[in-house]
């Protein structure tokens, strides 16, 4: 594992580390009840998004099963989503990831390059042998975001959690390092 050096550029974006005033930016979209659908938290109050960014201020690496990497994605100045990657187990060689992004983001592709620089990070600086995204099976966005990035569908598994008063499908998709076009 090399040293992760920060912030992350790609063509049009900037990952960068969490800061304590992101809170009403990323308010701006995990407040919104349409983002909060798919996922199993409730839209975020201020109060909680100032928690939240807290938090996520040190997380910076993955170095042991309790760590994760969370950033802010940015366009031109402005936060439009947050990635995070955190260790599937101990061995840290599987990883799972996370995104969100704000809708009026949408249709630009930011997700799906800042979600290839994730991946690059777990396969070439974090060393991992495969990651993983799980999402909500109706969440349409995220299944077409991974399949951009070249997962693949590994799994449809049928009402396995209950989610703001129904059952839920989880789907699970997939990428090997051996896969990986990076």
């Amino acid at each position: 594992m090399s040293e992760l050096v920060l912030p992350i550029r790609t063509e049009r974006l900037l990952l960068r580390q969490y800061r304590v005033d992101d809170v009403d930016a990323v308010l701006a979209y995990y407040g919104d009840p349409l983002v909060a659908r798919y996922v199993p938290w409730e839209p975020w109050s201020r109060e909680h998004a100032a928690e939240q960014v807290a938090k996520r201020v040190h997380r910076l690496g993955v170095t042991d099963i309790d760590s994760a990497l969370a950033l802010v994605v940015e366009h031109k100045g402005e936060v439009v989503g947050d990635v995070v990657l955190w260790p599937a187990d101990e061995t840290l060689s599987r990883g799972e990831m996370g995104w969100i992004f704000n809708p009026s983001a949408s249709g630009r592709g930011f997700a799906t390059e800042a979600v290839r620089a994730l991946v690059r990070v777990a396969f070439a600086h974090c060393g991992m042998h495969r990651v993983i995204a799980r999402l909500d099976a109706r969440n349409e966005a995220s299944a077409r975001l991974c399949q951009r990035v070249g997962m693949v569908k590994e799994a449809h598994l049928r009402q396995d959690y209950w989610l703001k008063g129904e059952w839920a499908d989880t789907l699970i998709y997939g990428l090997l390092a051996e896969q990986w076009h990076g």
